[in-house]
C-alpha cells in the first residue's frame, strides 16, 4: 500500500526560501511519475511540477526558476526546493505518485495523473 507523507512547510517572509520533503513507500521511483501540488483556500489544486523515470523535470511558469524539483532514490524521498517565494505561493502543499504510466507521467500535470497522494503540509509566505 503506497503511502506518501510531506514535511517542511513552514511560514516564511516573502523572498525566503523552504525545502519540503515527501517521504514516498510502495512505489519504485524507477516506475514511477512524481509530483508536486498545492491549493490554496477556495482555489483549485495546481500542479507546481513534476518528475518522470529518467528524471525529466516539468514545471509551470509560475514557479519556473524558483522552485526545484529532487528526489533522492536510496531514501525514497522526493524534495521541492522552494526559493524567492511570493505571498501567492501560500497553500497546502502535496506529493502525488502515479505509476499508470509506468513512470511518465500525464501531460499536462492535473490531479487526474496521479492515484496516490499525501496529506499536505502548509506554507505561509508573509510580507
Amino acid at each position: 500500500q503506497a503511502q506518501l507523507v510531506e514535511s517542511g512547510g513552514g511560514s516564511v517572509q516573502a523572498g525566503g526560501s523552504l525545502r519540503l520533503s515527501c517521504s514516498v513507500s510502495g512505489y519504485t521511483f524507477s516506475r514511477a511519475c512524481l509530483g508536486w501540488f498545492r491549493q490554496a483556500p477556495g482555489k483549485e489544486r495546481e500542479g507546481v511540477g513534476d518528475i518522470n523515470r529518467v528524471s525529466n523535470i516539468w514545471y509551470p511558469d509560475s514557479v519556473k526558476g524558483r522552485f526545484t524539483i529532487s528526489q533522492d532514490v536510496d531514501k525514497a524521498i522526493l524534495y521541492l526546493e522552494m526559493n524567492s517565494l511570493k505571498p501567492e505561493d501560500s497553500g497546502m502543499y502535496y506529493c502525488a505518485a502515479d505509476s499508470r504510466l509506468g513512470g511518465l507521467c500525464y501531460a499536462p500535470q492535473s490531479t487526474r495523473g496521479f492515484t496516490d497522494w499525501g496529506q499536505g503540509t502548509q506554507v505561509t509566505v508573509y510580507t
